[in-house]
């Protein structure tokens, strides 16, 4: 096939490159870099069926030739960068999700677009099941992100409805690995980067809150699997294995040998409590479920970032 990827220079997005070419497709990769990151997507330099075109899809835009799936992965997705671009973040959710909507049916393609578990926002039902419409703040600082994604599902859905879009929606949970950023904000990076540099790992709260951490690759084999799907509505794919993040930093210190303090700061507002996917959907529908242990996502993720300093 051939598949148009926006985000592609994303952390996400750019693994989900790789395994499209992997599998034989041929892509075409556009990102502003917003947030994105060039040095992403090196490798791919000189590959015959990888296509890159520097794009903001909240404009308008043009593919040429034929395609046949549309991947739609762009957005802010920390919340240091969400925070710093509340209405860009908006503006790719809404208007992006429209162009990238349009060029599906312009060209009779498959369309996946990755949403969030951001839309169960501060759960009240644990694991947060797909049946389950959330406990999101619209105004609070954490809603430019929540109800963009939010939005894009509905407007997915309305184009399902309305003009037969062949669509899939996912709801990614927390995902680690490979070409995240170090300053980006979310845990895994922040204490890898703290221990790395012997500095003190920075808990939010008291550290019972709860996460899952699904490896990259697993998460890439989960889109691609809910791509060739016949489900429309939302699909969780992530990690139900559950910790504390004290636990996870117990975690991180053990991981590369370092042995800094934990400091404690006050919880964020409107920051989850809970996170933790029902996954019974992905499993049924696509036989899915990741499959790489925690230890060995993150020896990688350790090795590609002390490859960095």
């Amino acid at each position: 096939m051939r598949i148009v990827v926006s985000g592609a220079a994303g952390f996400i997005g750019s693994h989900m490159c790789d395994r499209l070419l992997g599998d034989g497709h041929s892509v075409v990769a556009l990102d502003n870099f917003l947030t994105g990151n060039r040095r992403n997507l090196d490798r791919l330099e000189g590959e015959p069926r990888f296509r890159f075109i520097e794009r903001d899809i909240t404009q308008p835009f043009s593919v040429e030739g034929l395609v046949d799936g549309v991947v739609h992965m762009a957005s802010p997705a920390s919340p240091k960068d969400y925070l710093e671009h509340p209405i860009e973040t908006l503006d790719v959710g809404s208007m992006g999700t429209r162009r990238m909507l349009e060029l599906a049916r312009e060209k009779r393609a498959r369309y996946l677009v990755t949403s969030t578990s951001e839309c169960y926002g501060d759960p009240l039902v644990h694991p947060q099941v797909e049946t389950y419409w959330g406990n999101v703040n619209p105004v609070g600082p954490r809603s430019c992100y929540d109800e963009s994604k939010r939005f894009t599902e509905a407007l997915t859905m309305a184009y399902h409805r309305k003009h037969g879009v062949r669509t899939n929606i996912a709801r990614i949970f927390n995902t680690y690995g490979p070409r995240m950023k170090l300053d980006d904000g979310r845990v895994v990076p922040a204490f890898l980067d703290q221990a790395l540099r012997g500095q003190p790992l920075t808990v939010f709260g008291d550290g019972s809150q709860t996460r899952s951490f699904c490896y990259v690759s697993d998460m890439v084999e989960g889109l691609c699997r809910l791509m060739l799907s016949q489900e429309r509505y939302p699909v969780n794919l992530g990690n139900p294995s559950e910790m504390t993040i004290l636990e996870f930093a117990e975690r991180i210190r053990r991981m590369t040998g370092c042995q800094p303090e934990i400091v404690f700061q006050p919880l964020p507002e409107d920051d989850p409590k809970q996170r933790c996917p029902d996954i019974g959907k992905a499993r049924s529908l696509l036989g899915w479920e990741p499959r790489v242990p925690l230890e060995e996502g993150l020896r990688l993720t350790v090795e590609y970032f002390r490859g960095l300093q």
